[in-house]
């Protein structure tokens, strides 16, 4: 079994790249897992993630973070938000279809938006919380 992060990680990424609204603002092969600046613009980083594992056994359920990273080439930060809605929208819209596990609670935690210092670039990091539990075997 993989790690509840790794599922939702992965479940996050599908669900973005296949909404036609969050698409629309940023291309699907710009939705990626990786470290470092990006070099492509717009472009949503799936980031740190953190795991709260349950030690009841009765209810096991664990509580995932993931955050997404968006990036977009502006002045402002109307883009960054623009993409930030829709990402949100898109994650709260039905199920996530996790392996392993089953999503029984899923939240958009928290937005910040940043400014690039170079002023060229904005910087939204999004947080989002769920509840996973383990899938009969």
């Amino acid at each position: 079994m993989i790690d509840p992060s790794l599922a939702l990680q992965a479940a996050i990424r599908q669900r973005l790249a296949t909404t036609s609204a969050v698409t629309a603002l940023v291309p699907a092969d710009a939705i990626f897992d990786r470290h470092g600046r990006p070099e492509r613009f717009p472009c949503v980083l799936l980031g740190e993630g953190q795991t709260l594992y349950s030690h009841l056994w009765d209810t096991y359920a664990d509580t995932v973070f993931a955050d997404l990273h968006i990036w977009a080439e502006e002045p402002g930060l109307s883009g960054a938000k623009a993409i930030a809605g829709a990402i949100r929208e898109a994650l709260l819209d039905g199920a996530l279809t996790v392996a392993d596990h089953r999503v029984s609670d899923l939240a958009v935690a928290s937005a910040r938006f940043l400014r690039d210092p170079g002023g060229l670039h904005s910087h939204g990091i999004l947080t989002v919380e769920a509840l996973m539990q383990r899938a009969a075997a």
